[in-house]
């Protein structure tokens, strides 16, 4: 199968090329796709070394699957000539998600929103990703009413230019700003751009995206997206208020049988979700389970993924893994 990956010299093109080599997809021909600046880079994928082409080189091949991460903007222009030229795109940037002809897909919540119809697919935010594994079984079992999010975001989610500032910042070297403040030592409660509703952008992302994965434009979301200097994955505090009363142990059983997820919830051994251990991981972990006293039928809980794996790389790869498995693609 031949294979493009557009923004492969990125902090998540990078990730990208590791979960491709782990999952073993039949790739046969590897495009590596940057700007300019870095064609004829060499990038190692599988047990070869590729040189970095161009984006239109990638295009002229005719892959049956591109993998975009490399922004809206290249999105927008590029992943509609690739989908005309008939193969499947799998878009990491903001540019389809809300595009009511694109499906946003997270492969344990809704993998039947893929067809051979839909030749551009969106991968959703990585802080939306995680919270969706967690609240899929809740939604089918219990309904959800209304969701309050607080996210707290590892500085990996900007992007490498971010880790170098928190790097410089504990190693006492004049750093670069990426952020408008210091990290370390330090939670900025600024994700994306402030918009005119006082919300910035990437709130807005987990109230509609999770809307549009879930399929339920009804829930009530409110979310406040935080800053962390942590490299390991995002975690998030969820309150959910649902239709319906439930036991706590009722929903730990639930995400036990539930695809993805990985319960750690023995608070009496100190044991919960934290992003040092989710590092490097594909599922996602949740725990500090328990009732919310304060509001009928609530429930909170906490919830941490690896925001370059499962909450960007592990999910595209997953959703081409799908496109094979029902022979929308042939290897």
């Amino acid at each position: 199968m031949k294979l493009a990956l557009i923004g492969a010299t990125g902090l998540v093109g990078e990730v990208m090329m590791q979960v491709l080599q782990e999952q073993n997809l039949p790739v046969s021909d590897f495009y590596p796709a940057a700007s300019e600046r870095s064609v004829g880079k060499l990038v190692s994928f599988g047990e070869k070394t590729w040189k970095v082409c161009s984006i239109q080189d990638a295009l002229d091949a005719k892959p049956a699957i591109a993998i975009f991460s490399a922004g809206a903007g290249v999105s927008k222009e590029w992943a509609p000539k690739f989908a005309n030229a008939g193969t499947f795109v799998i878009d990491n940037s903001s540019a389809w998600r809300m595009d009511t002809g694109v499906p946003l897909v997270v492969p344990e919540v809704n993998p039947n929103k893929l067809s051979a119809g839909s030749k551009i697919i969106a991968n959703p935010n990585c802080s939306t990703i995680q919270m969706v594994v967690a609240l899929n079984p809740i939604h089918k079992e219990y309904g959800i009413k209304r969701l309050v999010i607080s996210t707290y975001q590892s500085v990996t989610g900007t992007g490498v230019a971010a880790v170098k500032q928190l790097e410089d910042e504990r190693a006492g070297r004049d750093p670069e700003m990426v952020y408008p403040w210091p990290i370390d030592l330090n939670c900025l409660p600024h994700g994306g751009d402030f918009l005119d509703n006082g919300y910035t952008a990437e709130e807005m992302k987990l109230v509609n995206e999770t809307r549009k994965i879930l399929e339920d434009p009804d829930i009530q979301i409110t979310a406040t997206v935080v800053r962390i200097p942590v490299k390991g994955g995002h975690s998030e505090a969820v309150n959910v208020e649902m239709e319906k009363p439930f036991e706590v142990q009722d929903i730990r059983n639930l995400f036990m049988n539930s695809p993805g997820l990985i319960v750690q919830d023995k608070v009496e051994d100190n044991i919960y979700p934290m992003p040092r251990f989710a590092q490097g991981k594909d599922e996602v972990f949740v725990g500090r389970l328990r009732q919310d006293p304060s509001r009928k039928n609530s429930l909170d809980m906490w919830i941490v993924a690896d925001n370059l794996r499962k909450g960007a790389a592990t999910n595209a790869v997953q959703i081409a893994q799908l496109l094979l498995e029902k022979k929308l693609v042939h290897p």
